[in-house]
């Protein structure tokens, strides 16, 4: 029954973020497949199955009414939230199921256009809201905003009232500013997706280093002795810091004799002392930037979704050369280089450099599935899905182990 389920639906999904830069939950676009109708309950004992998320929002956004009617009547998970748009709201037999739903205790999410808040008549069913700005209101958030940080956070006489409100979610911020703003002044509960390149364009001028907090995490690892997969699971968290340590682990300064092409190859090869070296060497350096944890996790979570699609009967050596795939195959946004000239420093396997530059050999298309599954864009992943022969629960599966796994 699991299998049937996901099999008639299509996902992608979005992380939510709080003011602290981790992720708070994730919003899964539902899109069911026009010829079959969607088992309501079966789906969310399926997302609780392989995705528990105790701690975690799972906020689903229905593309249909009629999905939503079902997800209405059957959800009673406390982490499971419904989003509910305000233009369907006019229809009375779903506006029923919405009051009905909130008196059992379902999490409710308003969603509406820019701009727009919940009508007065209804705006008690909902849990919270998820709000975007129009171009005028973004305006007057980054007036206030800079005049927040004229007055050092003072209500003073020249204080600018903000349109952002506290609480809220919020979705579309296209700016550094904008994100700083709502999540550090305003206190909003969290922001949907991330301006990457808005946050990216901040570094064009000097170089991203390894986070610091991960680069300390491995320390403590290795100084509790833990496993050599903790450390590899531990360091492929951040994809520069991947990028260097293969780097580092070729480098005629050690003279290995032969070329080292996995971080467990790496790991092995060096040691626990040698490696702690390393690692307090890159310290002084290391970044405390918050603003770039969504980035990496986001294309860590795309490497860990290619490791679930990977057939089963995948060897564990072809399964670490499968997240080497996805976790560089952004790495150039952090290096602020070509993605074709850094890789080619590595001495990485054939197939990883075929699927990340050239868009073909074996893991090429689940590279381009899990890069799908980031947009909203329910349409295109349907169709690139097909594209490759890749069934839709195979990959509704993989997605959702990924996200209970980061």
């Amino acid at each position: 029954m699991t299998q049937s389920v996901l099999g008639s639906i299509t996902m992608g999904y979005e992380p939510l973020w709080n003011q602290w830069r981790k992720r708070i939950g994730v919003r899964l676009w539902l899109d069911p497949e026009s010829s079959s109708a969607v088992d309501a309950r079966h789906l969310i004992e399926s997302l609780q199955e392989l995705w528990p998320a105790p701690k975690e929002i799972c906020l689903l956004h229905a593309r249909s009414p009629g999905l939503l009617s079902d997800l209405l009547d059957h959800t009673t998970a406390h982490n499971i939230w419904l989003e509910v748009p305000q233009l369907w709201l006019s229809d009375a037999l779903l506006a029923g199921r919405v009051r009905k739903a909130h008196q059992r205790g379902v999490k409710l999410v308003w969603l509406g256009e820019p701009g727009q808040h919940p009508e007065p008549e209804t705006a008690s069913w909902f849990h919270t809201h998820i709000l975007s700005l129009t171009a005028q209101e973004a305006l007057a958030s980054l007036r206030a905003a800079l005049r927040h940080g004229h007055d050092g956070g003072s209500h003073g006489p020249q204080h600018i009232p903000s349109p952002v409100r506290a609480g809220a979610l919020y979705e579309a911020l296209a700016s550094q500013a904008l994100v700083e703003h709502a999540l550090d002044q305003q206190h909003v509960q969290g922001v949907a997706g991330w301006p990457n390149e808005e946050m990216l364009y901040a570094y064009r001028y000097r170089q991203i280093q390894p986070a610091r907090q991960i680069l300390l995490d491995l320390v403590h690892a290795i100084e509790a002795d833990e496993s050599l997969e903790a450390l590899e699971h531990t360091m492929g968290n951040e994809p520069l810091l991947c990028y260097r340590f293969l780097r580092y682990a070729n480098s005629a300064g050690l003279g290995l004799r032969n070329e080292v092409s996995s971080l467990r190859q790496g790991l092995m090869t060096l040691g626990y002392s040698r490696l702690r070296a390393w690692l307090m060497e890159q310290l002084p350096h290391a970044s405390a930037d918050t603003n770039l944890d969504p980035i990496r996790h986001t294309m860590v979570l795309r490497a860990r979704i290619m490791e679930h699609m990977a057939d089963a009967g995948v060897e564990d050596d072809l399964r670490r050369e499968v997240f080497l795939c996805g976790v560089f195959s952004q790495v150039d946004l952090l290096l602020g280089e070509n993605l074709g000239a850094a890789l080619h420093r590595l001495p990485l396997p054939g197939r990883v450099a075929s699927a990340v530059v050239g868009q073909t050999g074996p893991y090429a298309p689940w590279l381009e599935v899990a890069a799908a599954l980031e947009g909203r864009n329910t349409k295109v992943i349907r169709e690139v899905c097909r594209a490759h022969q890749m069934p839709a629960d195979e990959v509704n599966r993989a997605l959702l182990r990924a996200l209970a796994q980061s």
